[in-house]
């Protein structure tokens, strides 16, 4: 079971500016729900290019991207297989061909097997994805976009098998109180400030680069949101450009900001 951990924990990626593509990780997550539903099925490119360019759009860069790309690259990392009507192999990374030879993959035979053996692999490979890749407050959603059921793994329950550095890092627990004082309590985008009493409630710390993309737990990464907008803000759809201002009291204070969303990650 480790070695696929391994595996899944340590994909190959594009890197551009600093931020991994997350490409072969939705890939891969999307091809452990089909597992569930159909073992031995296999993913045809043309039958399938419309739910990956999906996730791409919704969880992916924000700059323009094929499915195409992970569909053929996955292979590398030994987690995937594809095959045209020629025979195995995949026709390469074009659109075009991937269509016209009728490329279907899947996962790996070997993983297939192993999966078979320990039903609790997939939960597990599917927690270190999410961990890695993704913002927590995108994990249910992403799992009910991919067709993924299983029996939840808490976040950092699962042991991240040593992929460098970044696996060694540690969140600190004392970001969200840092950012919401900074705020004054305070959405930067809508202004709620909600309490019960003198607790604040539905207010938190969203990191403006994601912190499984290597963003620090600082106030300068942190933004005081409300759930609604901070899901908004790490799904892409609601990402902005804020300026803050500091105050005489060092308080950090949101001031203008820009009509149109743009993606930062």
């Amino acid at each position: 079971m480790e070695d696929w951990l391994e595996r899944a924990a340590k994909l190959r990626q594009w890197t551009g500016n600093g931020v991994r593509a997350p490409h072969k990780p939705l890939l891969l997550l999307y091809a452990l729900g089909r597992f569930q539903r159909d073992a031995d099925g296999e993913l045809r490119y043309s039958a399938v290019e419309d739910d990956l360019k999906r996730l791409l759009a919704e969880y992916g860069p924000a700059n323009r991207t094929t499915p195409a790309y992970p569909f053929h690259h996955l292979v590398g990392d030994g987690v995937w297989e594809v095959r045209t009507d020629r025979g195995p192999g995949s026709p390469g990374s074009g659109v075009r061909e991937l269509r016209s030879t009728g490329a279907a993959g899947r996962l790996a035979p070997e993983l297939r097997a192993a999966l078979r053996r320990e039903p609790a692999l997939l939960g597990r490979m599917a927690r270190i994805l999410l961990d890695l890749h993704f913002p927590p407050s995108l994990h249910d959603e992403l799992c009910e976009a991919v067709g993924l059921e299983w029996e939840w793994e808490p976040e950092g329950s699962v042991h991240l098998p040593d992929a460098g550095p970044r696996d060694r890092r540690r969140r600190d627990g004392r970001m969200r109180e840092l950012v919401l004082t900074a705020y004054e309590y305070q959405c930067a985008f809508c202004g709620y400030d909600g309490r019960i009493g003198a607790v604040p409630v539905g207010l938190e710390a969203a990191h403006v680069r994601w912190w499984a993309f290597d963003g620090p737990d600082d106030i300068d990464n942190g933004l005081c949101l409300c759930s609604l907008h901070h899901k908004l803000f790490e799904s892409g759809t609601g990402t902005a450009s804020w300026c803050r201002n500091a105050s005489s009291d060092g308080a950090r204070r949101p001031a203008t900001m820009s009509s149109r969303w743009r993606a930062v990650r």
